[in-house]
């Protein structure tokens, strides 16, 4: 996991000398400190638009020159940032508040360096930390006294201790004196209209009291509610929480949707009848698995480091495994549905409405819907895919972390005839924009994974939920029973 990026050197002696914690923490304030963005993603460029509206400057950098080209041009290429600061985005590279280069010359001149890089799981599960480790020897390439380092990407509990400020003491540097280290992890939910960069609470944690107080006094420039916790370990584990919390929940849900399915019992049904409950439940939904970069990588993040302490975290792997198993069980529902009507899976033509692995985004990192889209064509099925908000996608074994590598596959407009020439149609995602009426007006056969169709209340006669019966399932039941 360890490159060659990250440095280690005898740390030379150094004069006491005086902290340059008060010229940081003058330029915090009167906001003439120089700020690097690292990774102009889904939370790097939505935390530089913030951080120029709230009057610091942004020097960002992106290795993806594409990016760096749209965003010096003022082109935003975040669906978050058309919502809510379309305009001002253009506006704020046009008046020289935000730039971006493709390589780490802005750290020369950076007070604070946030790094937003993606933390992908290796082929063996394992925490692949090698983007936050050539971000680490950029900055040890550049290093100046008097910087803060932020680190914002998702890992486990113990990165900024142990492996970014061991790499900048290693320059003969002492952190909370001659330069400042913190942990503030991000918490975007994309799409999300109320909770958004500027308004989700920020966890600070930092390696130092005084790094503490500076990242703080930072972040409250830019963001409604900023609380500082006791260390960079304890936000780690906090934002890593989170997401478990949810995988383990959704895997619980799906667990239970599959005993529903069996028992001819309408999941859908019994988690509305419990929500009703007041107090001590919170609802969850099945689905045909989990999306995003955090929920279906963090829990293998934690797992991975739980065995430094010799303690096996069954329970939250079981949940990935649970989690992860969902498209192969839309897979088979599909192809059950279609013997049902006496025909094979393979040479079967299915429309898949939805890509991005949750309504109404653009982002389709780690969605089941691609998943199941694999899936399908190992089967022999010929799948077309609809998808509003994704233009086209790359496959995992051309992209595993959704860098352009290889040929892309187009999405194809929605339409009617689509609908209609489909032996089954299947939603991944349930996108506002597609038309349901329509949809069960004129596909012969539809699977819904998100319940879309009987939550709108629409007719369900040629609809199959994804975790409840066909049939078929009671007929095995009543087979078993009777042996």
């Amino acid at each position: 996991m360890k490159s060659n990026a990250v440095r280690r050197a005898a740390a030379p002696s150094l004069p006491v000398a005086e902290s340059f914690a008060a010229p940081l923490r003058e330029k915090i304030e009167d906001k003439t400190a120089l700020i690097s963005v690292v990774g102009l993603g889904y939370v790097g460029l939505p935390l530089a638009v913030e951080i120029a509206k709230a009057g610091y400057r942004v020097s960002a950098v992106e290795n993806n020159r594409d990016r760096c080209q749209r965003v010096n041009e003022g082109r935003n290429y975040i669906q978050d940032i058309e919502q809510a600061d379309g305009l001002r985005f253009k506006q704020l590279v046009r008046d020289g508040w935000i730039k971006a280069s493709p390589d780490f010359s802005p750290f020369a001149e950076a007070d604070i360096i946030i790094i937003c890089v993606p933390t992908p799981l290796s082929k063996n599960r394992e925490p692949d930390l090698s983007h936050i480790e050539k971000v680490v020897g950029a900055i040890q390439s550049h290093f100046r006294p008097g910087k803060l380092v932020v680190l914002e990407s998702t890992t486990y509990p113990g990165t900024t201790e142990e492996l970014i400020q061991p790499a900048l003491e290693s320059l003969g540097y002492r952190v909370g004196h001659d330069f400042f280290l913190a942990f503030s992890p991000e918490r975007i939910d994309p799409g999300n209209r109320v909770y958004h960069t500027a308004t989700t609470t920020k966890l600070v944690g930092g390696a130092t009291a005084e790094c503490l107080d500076l990242a703080e006094r930072f972040y409250a420039k830019t963001i409604k509610n900023v609380v500082k916790m006791s260390s960079p370990r304890a936000a780690e584990m906090t934002k890593i929480f989170e997401n478990v919390f949810r995988s383990v929940n959704i895997a619980l849900v799906n667990e239970i949707a599959l005993l529903c399915e069996r028992m001819e019992i309408d999941v859908y049904e019994v988690i509305s009848a419990a929500n009703t409950k007041p107090y001590g439940f919170q609802a969850f939904w099945p689905g045909p698995g989990v999306g995003g970069h955090c929920i279906p990588l963090d829990p293998y993040y934690l797992a991975w480091k739980s065995k430094e302490y010799d303690l096996h975290l069954r329970f939250i792997e079981l949940a990935g495994e649970i989690n992860e198993s969902m498209p192969r069980h839309v897979v088979r529902k599909a192809a059950e549905m279609l013997n049902q009507k006496s025909q094979a899976l393979n040479g079967a033509k299915i429309l898949q409405l939805g890509m991005a692995y949750k309504r109404d985004i653009d982002d389709y990192r780690e969605s089941p819907a691609l998943s199941v889209y694999e899936l399908l064509l190992t089967a022999g099925a010929k799948v077309t895919v609809c998808d509003p908000f994704v233009p086209e996608f790359y496959r995992k074994e051309h992209s595993p972390t959704y860098d352009k590598h290889g040929p892309s596959t187009k999405t194809v407009p929605y339409s009617k005839a689509l609908l209609s020439d489909a032996d089954l149609v299947i939603i991944t995602t349930d996108h506002s924009k597609f038309a349901y009426e329509e949809i069960v007006n004129t596909a012969k056969l539809i699977l819904d994974t998100r319940n879309a169709i009987g939550s709108r209340g629409l007719p369900t006669d040629r609809v199959v939920k994804l975790c409840t019966g066909t049939g078929a399932a009671r007929k095995r039941s009543t087979e078993n029973h009777g042996r």
